[in-house]
């Protein structure tokens, strides 16, 4: 729940001294967290991000809560696309990057990985946690998977997370037609990566960068009416439904790979030298909570005030990739 409020935070507060009063009010009152560091795109000079520190990590008992998992020290968020004019164009461009795959490229993307570097280092990976709404879960996620495939895995809150291929899940209403047009992507995307990367290129599974992911479980927050993540839905059910179905060995291939990538010469993203540039939405695993309530619109469907309501219907789902 921290991870969601921080976050609510960053999507309507844009100065230092409203981020200060609304913290103090709300998340050290309810939470015990402080406001420890604001991160500023120096692009445009708003903030996009925010440090927070548990006030009580080193007097926290942990004998006494064994079976509760213990805070962590520092909370790392990133806030969503804000339309308002002083960051509505930054922001713009940079949800075309996450549909360019390039978002690794950008100012405020360098800049977060340093601060979460930063963090690790003084604290270690357990004691840093990361959250992030809709642009935000977009750095957060792509973070993730970098600090993953260094050795330090970091437990990530992804509310309404981009994916950045083709929402089939909100377009197509036929289960079998989601199922048939997704079938005959695999084929392609498998048959691609055989005649781009060899015959025998699978065989080396244990040591590309989506196996290092494997083991990395981010926390996966979505709608199926928001056309932005609802394909996260739909990704992980069609991998399912390729293994119960006997197709195990041509999922195991397209799931870690992109169509665009393989065309354009990048590899897929199956290579160490090109997983900064892979689509976000390749992950091994990850744990899914599915907001199964009505959603009037699109602005309450992508929205994080969803997450915030205690009498929402979830569905909650766990993708663990076997090898």
């Amino acid at each position: 729940m921290f991870g969601t409020g921080s976050v609510h935070i960053g999507t309507r507060q844009t100065t230092k001294q409203d981020w200060s009063k609304v913290t103090s009010q709300s998340l050290v009152g309810v939470f015990n967290f402080t406001l420890a560091e604001t991160l500023i795109d120096d692009s445009d000079g708003s903030i996009y991000g925010a440090v927070f520190e548990y006030k009580h990590f080193f007097s926290y008992n942990y004998h006494n809560t064994p079976h509760l998992k213990p805070p962590p020290r520092h909370v790392i968020a990133f806030r969503g696309t804000i339309l308002k004019r002083h960051s509505r164009s930054r922001d713009l461009r940079l949800d075309l990057r996450c549909i360019r795959d390039s978002l690794h490229d950008s100012f405020r993307f360098v800049h977060a990985v340093q601060v979460i570097q930063s963090a690790v280092a003084k604290t270690g990976n357990a004691a840093v946690w990361l959250a992030g709404h809709s642009l935000g879960a977009a750095v957060a996620l792509l973070a993730g998977k970098i600090m993953t495939r260094s050795g330090f895995p970091l437990e990530s809150y992804l509310f309404n997370p981009p994916f950045s291929s083709i929402p089939i899940e909100k377009l197509l209403k036929s289960e079998k037609l989601k199922h048939g047009v997704r079938f005959a992507g695999s084929l392609v995307k498998a048959g691609v990566a055989i005649a781009v990367k060899g015959r025998h290129h699978h065989k080396g599974l244990e040591d590309d960068s989506f196996m290092k992911l494997a083991s990395w479980m981010p926390y996966l927050y979505v709608n199926p009416l928001d056309t932005i993540c609802s394909e996260y839905i739909g990704y992980f059910k069609h991998r399912n439904k390729m293994f119960e179905i006997g197709a195990a060995k041509i999922e195991r291939i397209a799931t870690r790979n992109s169509l665009r990538s393989l065309l354009s010469g990048g590899g897929g993203g199956g290579s160490s030298s090109d997983s900064c540039s892979e689509p976000l939405h390749l992950l091994p695993s990850a744990y899914m909570t599915i907001n199964t309530s009505k959603s009037p619109n699109f602005k309450r469907a992508h929205g994080i005030h969803q997450w915030w309501d205690p009498m929402f219907n979830a569905e909650y789902v766990l993708h663990q990739f076997n090898h």
